[in-house]
């Protein structure tokens, strides 16, 4: 399978690099310089991956984030200079899947690119393996689909989101730690250990904080959550 990845970049040099790494792996590369280009291509073609900076003009990084993810679970790398703990925190809160630093090592971000590629393709998130719908109370998974929904709500969740939620849902109930929960979620050591409670916070709240606890001390559970009146 030949994957196409939208590197979106206002720094030209970071784009040819990474353009010349990716080409050595058969992978398509799209470019672009700010969020509104990226739109735009995201629009017109099949983009399997993409990587974005953060500082860029007319749209930038987080803005473009927010709204991908307002309908798409598709792989997000973030690529920046910004190095601070709030700004990697926030980049995931949002929707990132993975966050990396400038200066950055490019065999590096090829591993993180196929990871991502390896973890939402051949590892089960959108192949449609196993039951169609998995459902517990009112929340609902769609395992083709990759979304969720509460009642008729429509949830859209990242690829990490929905190993993790899908996870949970497989065995309500029952308590798994941290770093279960990071090994199914992640599947491989790149992965920060805070990721794991940013993102459980970002999907509590996307499907409601009463459906997650926390069990102090032991990890997370699923709680059954019923119908509305």
């Amino acid at each position: 399978m030949v994957y196409n990845i939208l590197h979106v970049d206002d720094e030209k040099e970071i784009i040819k690099l990474l353009k010349m790494y990716l080409k050595s792996e058969d992978i398509n590369h799209y470019e672009a310089a700010n969020g509104r280009e990226a739109l735009t291509i995201l629009a017109e073609k099949k983009i399997d991956l993409l990587i974005v900076d953060i500082m860029m003009p007319e749209v930038d990084g987080f803005e473009l984030i927010r709204t991908v993810r307002k309908t798409s679970n598709l792989p997000i790398l973030v690529i920046s200079a910004r190095v601070e703990a709030s700004d990697r925190i926030f980049g995931l809160e949002i929707g990132a899947d993975d966050y990396l630093t400038k200066p950055f090592d490019p065999h590096e971000a090829i591993a993180r690119v196929k990871a991502l590629l390896r973890r939402y393709y051949s590892l089960g998130v959108n192949s449609g393996l196993g039951q169609d719908q998995l459902k517990v109370g009112n929340l609902t998974l769609d395992t083709h689909a990759c979304t969720a929904y509460v009642e008729e709500q429509l949830i859209i969740l990242t690829a990490v989101e929905f190993r993790v939620l899908k996870l949970l849902m497989e065995q309500p109930g029952r308590v798994f730690t941290k770093e279960q929960i990071y090994e199914h979620g992640w599947q491989d050591p790149l992965a920060g250990d805070n990721n794991v409670r940013v993102m459980m916070s970002k999907l509590r709240e996307k499907i409601g904080n009463e459906r997650i606890k926390t069990i102090r001390g032991l990890g997370y559970r699923l709680e059954v959550v019923h119908e509305t009146a």
